[in-house]
């Protein structure tokens, strides 16, 4: 193997490794300082849904530079980078809208988590997606995982963390993870949930077009 092909693999694996690192950090800290007295803990949050698949695909990409496993996930890797945008999209739309509308008191908690969690952790993933694994090539496939795990998310805090949890309250329902949902009765949370799975699906076949770019470009 060429000497700068083989520089090349052990960049990707520092990359990898690094970012596999900063994945568990976060995920653990978030589990050890969310408050599990509410129904779902830390799981009643998309970002730590999207946290969870990153921590799961960034594993793989471990093992693949290790020459462990050849399996590039390419579904699960598309839906997790959707996820993330997702995360990064309706976040900062709804923090500059209005802060208090994702979080308690309006005010970024721990700033390094938010911005790694809400922005520069997705960013780390979609560069391993686009640049070395390459992935977005099962379209269909990840359309499917990703409006699945979508519904499945929002099937969780409709019928359960609502159910059990007592706070945020709004002015019409109480309980769900993100205080301005509560503010909405169920007709206009089926509207913002089926708004933002069309996003969704907008993002995955925009994120499928940059990455069929990306494989031309650099001969993939």
């Amino acid at each position: 193997m060429p000497k700068s092909r083989m520089e090349f693999k052990h960049l990707i694996l520092g990359y990898r490794a690094a970012v596999l690192l900063l994945a568990i950090f976060y995920m653990s800290y978030s589990c050890i300082n969310s408050n599990w007295g509410a129904a779902g803990g830390p799981f009643r949050f998309l970002t730590i849904w999207g946290l969870a698949m990153s921590l799961a695909m960034a594993w793989q990409m471990f093992r693949i530079s290790l020459g462990q496993s050849s399996a590039k996930w390419d579904s699960f890797g598309g839906a997790t980078a959707v996820v993330n945008a997702m995360v990064v999209f309706l976040y900062w739309t709804l923090y500059f809208e209005d802060p208090k509308s994702v979080t308690p008191n309006g005010q970024l908690d721990v700033w390094w988590r938010e911005f790694y969690m809400h922005l520069f952790g997705p960013i780390l993933m979609w560069i391993d997606a686009f640049f070395f694994n390459r992935i977005f090539r099962q379209l269909k496939h990840g359309l499917l995982l990703l409006v699945t795990l979508i519904v499945a998310y929002l099937a969780w805090i409709e019928f359960l963390v609502m159910r059990f949890n007592d706070s945020p309250v709004g002015s019409v329902t109480q309980g769900l993870p993100y205080p301005f949902l509560n503010n909405l009765d169920v007709s206009g949370r089926i509207i913002f949930y089926g708004s933002n799975i069309g996003v969704a699906i907008i993002f995955m076949f925009l994120f499928a077009g940059i990455a069929w770019g990306v494989r031309k470009i650099f001969a993939d």
